[in-house]
């Protein structure tokens, strides 16, 4: 039978990195308990131990202790669950006799413990605009938002996920801005999961999202500064799980994962010029090697007679039907591309370059496939990855295949049928409650100037209605006056 905390503690955290100690100061027995892995050692010796034996001062209780101590956020705790807790997140546990049945939580974790200093963007790169992007680490992350938005009506609520990791996950709003109803919906999907372990956001995104079963991602996912700010400037509140360098939003749109930070940073006309290329390329990385096969196996008749012959000539050493040449070609792109995601950077190089042009070239020359699809392939692979936004491009790539398989059994009315598949996807397919093809479904003309275009900054002063804000405007819109003093203007 264990009579106090200071047994319990003991017996619970079996592990080689959990150490109990005791001091003695003016005939006052003070123990220590702390997991030697996570604390800030130099700051325990340094501004524990080592003051409270040079003070030399007589302490006959906790709260004279908790008074001495020289640091902030000291609690009082008589629950063995929260001192677990608190424990395994770097804390030290202090009590003294005789008082054993309760004692002070000091919380002095390791912040630069397994995690990396710099903050520059990994997978979302811009020529133009900020770099900075989030790290693995919950509190700078925190401190990232708050510096970039100065508002005290920024929140932030943390909850702990996961009944073996304890992650931290904070939701992140602007009160009087963000939709509490989509708060609240966020709050009671993490609050109802029992899972686990949460490592990351991405994980975090598939437990809660509106349908599992979906290859549409239905959260944004970010690891960009700027891209998370604007989303909570839009009205969207945002999770952050600590250990994970990408934040999510929501609610979102389809036509999110095709915009740009970078769209805002340049003259409206190159932004929605450059977002246009982006539409472009994923109709063009969904529908090409489809429409491929649909032609030379059903359709032949509307290629153009000048196309014609080198058609049949660039085939006429390949044995196989339009559907394996297609699908072998398209298998080999994914094999390189999954290879080379796995191996360090400079192999990945060189296995891109053996891959893209050497093996291209002997697969040519041995009549597995005609140089023309060839083109085709390689340009539809490089349409995939114009979108900003990684998972995107994951969707666009899957859709491929079965669009070519429909495309081999009924040319282009089976490229037709998928493409209704796809839409009658889209249209139930919905983000925290908020439809996800909005605004084309619902059809909302005003929220067109930021999705298919970027509009001139004069016509972007309201917010998106889709994430229904409380607040609707951003900005004023300033006044046509001409200058002061502009001796042209005035002219």
């Amino acid at each position: 039978m264990l009579t106090n905390l200071l047994e319990q503690i003991g017996v619970s955290a079996k592990s080689n990195d959990f150490q109990q100690i005791t001091i003695t100061i003016k005939e006052a027995r003070i123990h220590f308990s702390y997991y030697k892995t996570l604390i800030n050692q130099e700051q325990f010796h340094h501004d524990i131990l080592s003051f409270m034996q040079i003070s030399n001062c007589e302490v006959h209780a906790l709260h004279e202790l908790e008074s001495m101590i020289p640091i902030e956020g000291i609690k009082m705790s008589s629950q063995l669950d929260d001192i677990l807790l608190g424990l395994t997140r770097g804390a030290i546990f202090v009590q003294m006799d005789p008082q054993l049945h309760e004692g002070l939580l000091i919380e002095i974790p390791n912040p630069k413990l397994g995690r990396r200093d710099y903050n520059d963007t990994q997978n979302e790169f811009s020529v133009v605009g900020p770099k900075i992007g989030f790290v693995e680490n919950l509190d700078t992350n925190l401190t990232l938002l708050r510096k970039g938005l100065s508002t005290e009506k920024l929140k932030f609520e943390e909850l702990t996920i996961g009944s073996m990791s304890k992650t931290r996950v904070v939701i992140a709003s602007i009160e009087g801005l963000t939709n509490p109803q989509h708060v609240n919906t966020a709050r009671q999907r993490l609050l109802d999961l029992d899972f686990d372990v949460v490592f990351e956001t991405s994980l975090l995104e598939q437990l809660i999202t509106d349908n599992s079963n979906s290859p549409f991602p239905v959260f944004l996912s970010s690891e960009r500064l700027d891209r998370i700010m604007y989303s909570l400037l839009n009205g969207e509140m945002a999770i952050i799980c600590d250990g994970s360098s990408s934040i999510i939003t929501g609610p979102t749109s389809l036509f999110s994962f095709i915009i740009s930070p970078e769209d805002y940073y340049l003259p409206w006309i190159m932004g929605s010029f450059f977002r246009l290329i982006r539409y472009f390329g994923v109709a063009f990385s969904i529908f090409a090697t489809s429409f491929y096969v649909a032609i030379l196996t059903f359709h032949y008749t509307v290629i153009p007679r000048d196309l014609l012959g080198p058609i049949i000539e660039s085939r006429s050493n390949v044995p196989f039907p339009p559907l394996l040449e297609v699908l072998f070609l398209e298998i080999t792109i994914e094999l390189l591309r999954e290879a080379g995601s796995r191996l360090p950077t400079k192999v990945s190089q060189t296995l891109g370059i053996v891959g893209g042009i050497i093996l291209g070239q002997a697969a040519v020359a041995a009549g597995l496939t005609s140089n023309i699809l060839l083109i085709i392939v390689s340009l539809s692979a490089l349409a995939s990855f114009t979108t900003p936004i990684f998972k995107i491009s994951n969707t666009i790539r899957f859709l491929r295949f079965p669009l070519i398989i429909l495309a081999s059994i009924w040319g282009g009315l089976g490229i037709m049928i998928g493409l209704i598949l796809i839409l009658g996807h889209l249209l139930r397919l919905k983000s925290l409650g908020t439809p996800y093809i909005v605004p084309l479904f619902p059809f909302r003309i005003n929220s067109f100037s930021d999705s298919i275009i970027r509009s001139n900054y004069t016509m972007l002063y309201n917010r998106f209605f889709t994430t229904r804000p409380l607040s609707k405007q951003r900005f004023t819109v300033r006044s046509n006056n001409r200058d002061v003093g502009d001796d042209y203007n005035n002219e």
